[in-house]
């Protein structure tokens, strides 16, 4: 009995009562909040669209974004191959009467925009904690409207490195707010579709640069460069004066205690035959906020490395780094690769921007699988194919050496593999990112997934070129085979590590993690969040002893 106390059931009611206008005569606070949580689990994704249209709107605008982002990575190393900009940034070269740009100065301004958004991204864990993820949103657009000015002013490489560092800053925010904003403001049936949509906005940037730098491709004046540049200022002054009006995450809301702004948020991300459940949604929110403080989920970068949120920052970590140690350094900007291969350069920059059709394609229709297949089986089975295109590529090209069809079936492996990544590992990582968490450790559990991501990006960036330049290993596509080896590594950790988390609510995702459920029983495995016993039981063990005790009879009884 006196472990069910510390679940303190009447201290939502008591919470609810004072700071959000429920009527309790007719229902008691965890009565609310279980209605809550059945309602949103029997939603059907068209209905979620009737009843939140509002949410999904503003999900999508805060993820354009990543545009920004998507848009950038493509534009600076494409600066490198333009005649106009190498004359502007570069030495003089005798030999070959051209102007280049060093590769110390190519590795300098690549990095520093990794090294811009890996302090983003930690700085935001602590600013949106603070202040919310509207507020600090919009000092990010405001801040990159200026520092825009420096890349486009820029007179020498110093100033131009310095520009790109700082865009990274607010580019670090916009990567990490995005999936967590969307899973946050969506209910459970759309939650999935949100934040893969940002996977979207990074194709589309890179789409979108790749069809700008072809319109410049022949230009030789300053214009070639610093329009590319200028464009930029496009997204950030458009999306300050609409997102100056968006509504914060009610989740944030409700971890500060600001229960009556929390219902007031629900209401305005709702339609009008959704708002009168808005307090049964604060209810459901708070229950599952103090479910976690019972289970003691804090709310700092260090808490993300203890207890039962150990687990869920390995998985949240480890699938972003996947994603360029299965390939992306090589594939993700084909361009290069084709060029080594032995394609000329008009034929792999046409390639290249079908690639980039491909992404966003796969992307599309990754939102159907990831409905009716799910995270674990598409991200395990994402992860064998991209190793076996891998593979491939290695082997015709150890094979095949100086052969057009070599190089041709090489091209359209490549292709494949933009594909496979865009329909599976790309996309849904963020889906599996922005539900591992606990909701008190989201935004900052999404931050270090993103920092793990930008390290890994740097190492592969470092290691790539000098595998693939011909002045260097000049292993053209026999790289196929380091790639699909680290893509393997994954998949087999994957395989181990990662559970299903289709179909969970954050509630039911802490209960399952904080009785240490196996990866493969996740998906089998039946809870009650609302059942005052069990959670009773999971908040008593984590505070008096390991929790190997907890996955027991009770529980191993639904798993056959």
């Amino acid at each position: 009995m006196a472990a069910q106390e510390k679940i303190s059931p009447v201290r939502l009611e008591e919470s609810i009562s004072k700071n959000v206008s429920i009527d309790m005569s007719t229902a008691n606070d965890v009565s609310l909040a279980k209605q809550a949580a059945h309602d949103e689990r029997n939603l059907s994704v068209m209905d979620a669209l009737r009843r939140h249209p509002q949410a999904v709107m503003w999900s999508v605008l805060v993820s354009s974004a990543i545009i920004m982002e998507g848009y950038d990575i493509v534009l600076m190393p494409s600066f490198f191959a333009q005649s106009a900009f190498s004359k502007k940034y570069g030495d003089y070269r005798p030999g070959s009467d051209d102007y280049q740009v060093s590769a110390s100065w190519q590795a300098g301004l690549n990095n520093a925009v990794s090294v811009g958004t890996i302090i983003g991204a930690f700085a935001n864990g602590y600013f949106t904690h603070k202040y919310g993820y509207r507020k600090t949103l919009l000092v990010s657009l405001a801040s990159i409207v200026a520092f825009i000015f420096l890349t486009f002013f820029a007179p020498n490489l110093p100033v131009l490195l310095v520009g790109e560092l700082l865009c990274g800053i607010p580019w670090g925010v916009f990567a990490t707010m995005a999936p967590a904003y969307a899973s946050e403001v969506c209910p459970m049936a759309l939650r999935g579709y949100l934040t893969v949509y940002v996977n979207l906005c990074w194709a589309l940037g890179q789409l979108i640069s790749a069809g700008v730098q072809s319109g410049f491709s022949s230009n030789t004046t300053q214009w070639a460069y610093r329009i590319p540049f200028a464009i930029q200022w496009v997204w950030p002054i458009p999306l300050f004066l609409v997102l100056y009006f968006a509504p914060e995450s009610p989740w944030h809301l409700v971890r500060a205690g600001k229960y009556d702004e929390a219902q007031k948020s629900v209401i305005r991300l709702s339609s009008s035959i959704q708002r009168a459940s808005a307090r049964q949604t604060v209810a459901m929110m708070i229950h599952t906020n103090n479910l976690e403080k019972d289970i003691d989920a804090g709310t700092s970068y260090w808490d993300c490395f203890k207890g039962i949120d150990r687990r869920r920052t390995e998985i949240v970590c480890m699938v972003f780094a996947a994603q360029p140690f299965c390939g992306s350094a090589m594939a993700g900007t084909p361009t290069y690769f084709f060029v080594q291969a032995g394609l000329s350069n008009t034929i792999s920059f046409k390639m290249s921007v079908g690639g980039l059709g491909i992404a966003s394609v796969g992307t599309i229709i990754s939102w159907k699988l990831l409905h009716s297949v799910g995270r674990r089986t598409l991200y395990l089975w994402g992860l064998g194919g991209l190793t076996a295109v891998l593979w491939i590529v290695g082997i015709v090209s150890a094979a095949a050496k100086n052969s057009v069809a070599g190089n041709y079936t090489q091209a359209v492996m490549m292709l494949l593999w933009l594909l496979v990544y865009y329909l599976t590992v790309g996309p849904i990582c963020y889906a599996i990112i922005s539900e591992t968490s606990s909701t008190r450790l989201r935004n900052k559990s999404v931050c270090l997934s993103r920092i793990t991501y930008y390290i890994a990006q740097i190492i592969c960036n470092v290691v790539n070129p000098y595998m693939l330049n011909p002045t260097a290993g000049d292993w053209k596509g026999k790289t196929g085979f380091v790639w699909g080896g680290c893509a393997f590594f994954f998949f087999i950790w994957t395989f181990f590590r990662l559970p299903e988390m289709k179909d969970r609510s954050f509630e039911e995702l802490d209960l399952l993690f904080a009785m240490k459920v196996k990866t493969r029983d996740f998906a089998k495995c039946k809870v009650d969040a609302y059942s005052a016993e069990l959670v009773a039981q999971v908040t008593e063990l984590e505070k008096e002893r390991p929790l190997e005790t907890v996955y027991h009879e009770e529980d191993a009884k639904h798993l056959g």
